[in-house]
């Protein structure tokens, strides 16, 4: 007689609702979804106010902006950089954590789409720097620049809203895309007041609705 027969009760018992684990699959689901979510609110955040501060001081740094206080311009430029710097590290430290962990084809859009940020960054940058060695006024660079960025940031924002089915770089793609092509209408120093409003308000409220969306999920 086998003794190790498994007992017929234990055949018999229920498996469990098959509802429930699938509500339960779903939880561990979102979970894992609002954990890889919760440090872009903490990117979004840090560029919203680099770019709301940043933009709000160059603007104010410059004689024909601010009407009611003006910021030295040995001032505004420098915390600006500084602003700028600070974000550039934090993307990419809050890129890393991001991607801990991660293996195949997610790990590889993650990476080009990361490598993406300093290569188009770079581009940019040497092409408004050619266009300066060949008589681009000061005026038209200070257009160029931070409209180029933006619309380098809108466009690989819906390639991440594209890879990763993301609503919230969709929106903001978008937005970048708009601020970016419009701002040059205001002129300078009137761009910056658009980049800090357009560009770092859509940052904030961006960051904001994903906190409040993960506060309702817990």
């Amino acid at each position: 007689m086998d003794d190790n027969r498994t007992p017929a009760t234990a055949l018999d018992e229920p498996l469990g609702d098959p509802r429930e684990m699938l509500a339960m699959l779903e939880e561990q689901q979102r979970r894992v979804a609002d954990a890889q979510i919760a440090p872009v609110v903490w990117l979004y955040f840090i560029w919203g106010v680099a770019w709301f501060v940043g933009f709000l001081a160059l603007w104010s740094g410059d004689v024909d902006g601010n009407p009611w206080f003006t910021i030295p311009a040995g001032v505004a430029t420098p915390l600006f950089i500084v602003l700028l710097a600070i974000s550039i590290v934090s993307s990419a430290v809050i890129g890393l954590r991001i991607n801990r962990g991660v293996r195949g084809l997610s790990s590889f859009s993650g990476a080009v789409y990361g490598l993406s940020w300093s290569v188009c960054g770079t581009a940019f940058g040497l092409l408004g720097t050619a266009l300066i060695s060949h008589g681009m006024s000061t005026d038209l660079a200070n257009l160029f620049f931070p409209s180029g960025f933006a619309l380098m940031c809108g466009t690989i924002y819906l390639g991440g809203a594209a890879l990763w089915r993301d609503t919230s770089q969709l929106v903001l793609g978008l937005v970048m895309l708009v601020v970016g092509a419009g701002a040059p209408f205001a002129g300078s120093p009137g761009n910056d007041l658009v980049f800090a409003l357009g560009g770092g308000g859509a940052f904030l409220v961006t960051a904001a609705v994903m906190a409040a969306r993960l506060r309702r999920n817990r």
